[in-house]
């Protein structure tokens, strides 16, 4: 088991619907990584854009985009997480998809789909929660509009880090902000947002405010807002045994089933 944790989370503008551009601006960002990290997060559909129309850009767990992720997290030796567009069964899935640098890979659907933006229309929700076990944290990936949803993030599982992954616009920033520090708090875990910057193809704006927060709320990144950046959180394992130790608060937690 590792005392630490240190993730680089990449705030990155995206272009629209094209995969192929996409991975050759993440490589550049990756590239300029040099401290070691143990794990690298990218936004939500880092390879296309908060897309409806998925048969423009979707891939396969074969295609090129989760090869890209495998090739690069063996040579960086750091984990890569994010979602894209996954077709799989005859269905499109949101997915997010964290492949380790031996090749492991794990996955998660996104489950609240975003019904305002028609993304119940077209791609398929996911019904399962997905805990990642990782050099001995237990990382609890969730999508965007996921965020909304506190019964569905709830720590039954002792996680140590919630993460989201996100194309969460400008407008209503505030929530983003507002709920990332709740989600930290009232599940006594690390919990870190990634979102994108800049404008997409229905003229939807992006300002970022990645962050990451400690189990009681403080936030521990300075990404500045509306520009591109990258930030390097180190993440102690000794902090989160620390307050659920002493305040033992989700000892109280209400007991029910999520069906």
């Amino acid at each position: 088991m590792q005392d630490t944790l240190k993730i680089a989370l990449i705030q990155s503008d995206l272009v629209w619907e094209h995969p192929k551009e996409n991975r050759l601006h993440f490589s550049e960002k990756i590239d300029t990584i040099t401290e070691t990290v143990d794990f690298i997060l990218l936004p939500e559909m880092f390879t296309s854009g908060f897309t409806m129309t998925p048969e423009n850009v979707f891939e396969t767990m074969e295609g090129e985009t989760v090869q890209w992720m495998k090739k690069l997290s063996k040579e960086k030796n750091a984990a890569i997480g994010g979602s894209l567009v996954i077709k799989e069964g005859g269905n499109f899935y949101n997915r997010f998809v964290f492949v380790t640098p031996n090749g492991t890979i794990d996955t998660y659907d996104k489950s609240h789909t975003f019904t305002l933006a028609g993304e119940s229309d077209v791609y398929k929700a996911g019904c399962e929660k997905v805990i990642i076990n990782y050099k001995g944290w237990k990382l609890c990936p969730l999508i965007c509009y996921d965020l909304r949803f506190p019964v569905w993030a709830r720590n039954v599982e002792h996680y140590d880090v919630l993460m989201y992954v996100a194309n969460w616009p400008t407008p209503r920033v505030d929530a983003w902000d507002t709920l990332l520090k709740a989600r930290a708090i009232e599940n006594m875990s690390y919990c870190i947002g990634v979102n994108r910057v800049g404008s997409d193809a229905n003229n939807l704006e992006y300002s970022g405010h990645s962050a990451a927060y400690d189990g009681l709320g403080k936030q521990l990144t300075s990404l500045e807002n509306n520009k591109e950046g990258i930030e390097i959180v180190t993440l102690e394992k000794k902090h989160v045994s620390k307050i659920r130790t002493m305040l033992k608060f989700l000892d109280d937690k209400d007991v029910f089933t999520v069906k």
